[in-house]
């Protein structure tokens, strides 16, 4: 089984989506601040905006539908989580196997030397911050114009093209390549689940709709296909 998550479900727990009204921050639009360009022009603002949105995670606990998804992995040993999320709420409720698409929002590494590690000081103290070895840090997140991991992306499309079963939660299923995912699931074969409260691209190539919010509809179904002990 494989679960493909996005905004959809960290919005439960209050996240901010990020094309969303509410994503908007001092007049200024995520694809406006979430750039390489952006960053050189002026990296103490686009820091500032991460700062914003990691004080704001940081009060965010994983609702329902990421508790089931970390009980699913338990429960299934063939179990693969694929997230557009960058907020960590999938390994704060207990999954394990998460393939991030979109990186971390509480990693971060250096523009000089390449370091990479995790920093959950919320608010920073120092913005921007800095590596020991003085470069500038940056988020370890894809911005707007940026490939995603490689080995992130091939494991990801290993995982849908051999799964039996795939889940689409909470995800507009419009952000590529994550989008073509559900659609190599199931041209492989796969049965597709969706679990969203609006129709998205994938509606129609979908056995099954679960409507409604994931972290309501989700434990139901869970309950109902629990495997047997």
């Amino acid at each position: 089984m494989v679960a493909l998550t996005g905004a959809g479900v960290s919005a439960e727990s209050g996240v901010p989506t990020f094309r969303g009204p509410e994503g908007l921050w001092r007049s200024f639009r995520p694809s406006e601040l979430a750039t390489p360009e952006a960053f050189r022009r002026d990296p103490a603002l686009v820091w500032e905006w991460y700062d914003w949105r990691r004080q704001q995670i940081a009060a965010c606990q994983p609702n329902p539908a990421h508790q089931v998804l970390a009980e699913m992995e338990r429960a299934i040993p063939d179990f693969t989580l694929i997230t557009q999320n960058v907020d960590g709420l999938h390994q704060a409720a207990g999954s394990r196997k998460v393939l991030e698409l979109h990186g971390n929002i509480w990693r971060v590494r250096c523009t000089a030397c390449g370091w990479k590690g995790e920093d959950r000081r919320v608010p920073l103290p120092e913005i921007p911050p800095r590596c020991r070895c003085g470069g500038l840090l940056r988020p370890d997140v894809i911005w707007f114009g940026e490939a995603l991991p490689s080995k992130v992306l091939e494991a990801a499309w290993t995982a849908a093209s051999r799964c039996q079963v795939m889940l689409v939660i909470g995800t507009s299923a419009v952000v590529q390549p994550a989008a073509s995912l559900p659609i190599v699931a199931k041209r492989n074969g796969a049965y597709l689940i969706e679990v969203n409260p609006a129709e998205t691209p994938i509606t129609p190539f979908a056995d099954e709709h679960l409507r409604g919010p994931a972290g309501k509809v989700l434990p139901r179904w869970w309950a109902r296909h629990l495997p047997a002990e």
